[in-house]
């Protein structure tokens, strides 16, 4: 049986001729502690980003190849003044490690911010549709990277942190009396957390899935599954992933999930630098009534055979020229008219693949002031790009990208800063400054430190690189920002101007390194426009479009 198993399993790697494939990473851009769903003949997955709003994300896909975002669970969290960038700040923190399910006819969204205090309450969102709208169903005690578990009768649990779990209410209110525990305890040689956790049952065995970090010699970080027939029972524990990928190192946390046809499939997250966080899709072969992730040899695969035909998708010739089987993807170029997504019959007034760097103002900006063009308006005066209200951004893809805005500066005011930024802890950053009656480039380096606690912003460096003068009748300029996240390229970004939408010219710092650091930003390098005032509220900028090209992996 164990042969046949592998067999079938080795049949979903890619052979000889001209199959369709998946190729590794599935997702080449920052979408960590990914949750994914089936539901008919649509999968959807929801990630984590944090600070960034509208939050919650959720995907969808026919394929477990392709997808687009099709909604978010929520538009702001309004806790605190911290998630308007006003008496400190949330980056790297807001939403983490949502969990979705679908019961009883309606999606279910379980989230908690990495917060202290009321604010780390976790949510309990439910909607109709995945593409919303979501309603807040309930507020609870905070659950670290927690998952919602409905029983076969209906019952709901949470299972969270490393190896707790408690049974809630049948109206999900509240946590039942007495049922909180431990389910297991951590190996010794597992000095961090086991978290991450994502269960499902399966021929009557609950699975409960969770990333491991070890310490000891020959051990890596690897997703391990511990199972029981009897929630009250002993749990059992196998390690069902341990696998390096790509050049990078091992990853961890995800899920698995089935297809109509009962073949399963294991979707992992694989930490890669300036990026972020990517995800990566394996085989899953049932072996002894456990899953095991990767190929033959337990390894995540390079490619992959497709699981359905792409003439199920939307075609989108933008992102692979004409007759492509590419659907619009989770980043999109746009013109900045409104938009229906191509998976749902849902439209709004910016398409699904932008959010704002925190709560936006929503007074602040339109699409309706000057059809056809985003305007972004100063509203109050900061010293800084980090503390900057209404910075729009998406994210930046591997193996390379590029970005750039046609932006009207003819309304700036005296001090205001507007431009595009390879956005993160550590920014690349090309900005218009009005200074006087006078406009002028600067690309620059900047580095923010926050605060532990509060993530308030104690510093900005701000290293100018090259400045330009600009003609001073300009009313229209270009800039873009490319990003290459080829293993041993050392993800860089790169930055250009044109005056003419033709001719480009690089400016600034050559291959300037994109960083991931986990205790600040926490996510891996974004587009970013922006507009903000230093001196006085009142002017703006208009932008024309916003073009995207990615390199097929």
């Amino acid at each position: 049986m164990k042969k046949l198993l592998l067999t079938l399993a080795a049949a979903l790697l890619v052979g000889a001729g001209t199959q369709a494939t998946i190729k590794n990473p599935m997702l080449w851009a920052d979408v960590p502690d990914p949750d994914v769903i089936r539901v008919g003949d649509t999968f959807y997955l929801v990630s984590t980003t944090m600070h960034l709003m509208p939050g919650g994300p959720v995907m969808a896909s026919k394929d477990l190849e392709h997808w687009e975002t099709v909604g978010y669970i929520f538009d702001k969290l309004t806790d605190s003044p911290k998630y308007d960038l006003q008496e400190g700040t949330v980056y790297g923190r807001g939403q983490w490690a949502t969990s979705l399910k679908y019961h009883d006819g309606k999606f279910w969204a379980l989230l908690a911010p990495n917060e202290a205090g009321a604010m780390g309450d976790t949510y309990i969102f439910t909607a109709p549709k995945a593409e919303g709208p979501w309603t807040i169903h309930a507020r609870l005690r905070h659950f670290h990277d927690a998952t919602l578990f409905f029983d076969d009768d209906g019952t709901p649990y949470v299972f969270f942190g490393t190896g707790e779990m408690c049974q809630l209410t049948r109206d999900l209110k509240g946590v039942v009396e007495g049922s909180l525990r431990h389910y297991f305890q951590r190996e010794e040689d597992e000095r961090g957390l086991l978290e991450g956790t994502r269960v499902i049952k399966h021929n009557g065995t609950y699975y409960a899935q969770l990333i491991s970090h070890v310490y000891a010699p020959g051990r890596h970080r690897r997703e391990v599954c511990y199972r029981t027939k009897d929630l009250n029972g002993k749990w059992e524990k196998n390690t069902i992933l341990e696998s390096d990928f790509g050049g990078f190192g091992y990853l961890a946390q995800g899920t698995i999930v089935d297809t109509e046809e009962g073949d399963w499939y294991g979707v992992m997250f694989q930490d890669r630098g300036g990026v972020g966080r990517v995800l990566t899709i394996s085989p899953v072969r049932w072996i002894d009534g456990w899953p095991q992730l990767g190929d033959e040899n337990g390894k995540v695969p390079t490619t992959m055979r497709t699981y359905r035909s792409l003439t199920s998708l939307t075609p989108d010739p933008s992102r692979g020229g004409e007759g492509s089987d590419y659907t619009a993807g989770i980043v999109q170029s746009d013109d900045f008219s409104n938009h229906t997504s191509q998976l749902s019959t849902l439209s709004s007034q910016l398409k699904k693949c932008w959010q704002w760097n925190h709560n936006p103002v929503d007074k602040a900006w339109s699409l309706t002031e000057r059809p056809g063009w985003l305007r972004l308006k100063t509203s109050r005066v900061v010293p800084n790009l980090y503390l900057a209200p209404n910075t729009l951004t998406q994210r930046m893809e591997g193996p390379t990208c590029s970005g750039y805005i046609k932006m009207d500066v003819s309304k700036m005011k005296d001090g205001d800063c507007a431009g595009l930024a390879a956005f993160n802890g550590d920014s690349g950053v090309l900005t218009i400054m009005k200074v006087g009656k006078k406009l002028v480039l600067e690309m620059s380096e900047q580095k923010v430190s926050l605060t532990d606690r509060e993530k308030a912003v104690t510093k900005v460096e701000v290293k100018t690189v090259e400045t330009v003068t600009l003609p001073s009748k300009l009313s229209t300029i270009n800039l873009k920002v490319t990003g290459d996240f080829q293993p041993g390229h050392n993800d860089a970004a790169n930055f250009y101007y044109s005056l003419d939408g033709q001719q480009w010219t690089q400016i600034g710092t050559k291959n300037y390194r994109c960083v991931f650091d986990y205790r600040r930003f926490f996510m891996g390098s974004k587009f970013g426009i922006f507009n903000y005032a230093t001196k006085k509220v009142g002017g703006y900028v208009d932008v024309d479009e916003f073009c995207y090209e990615v390199a097929e992996k």
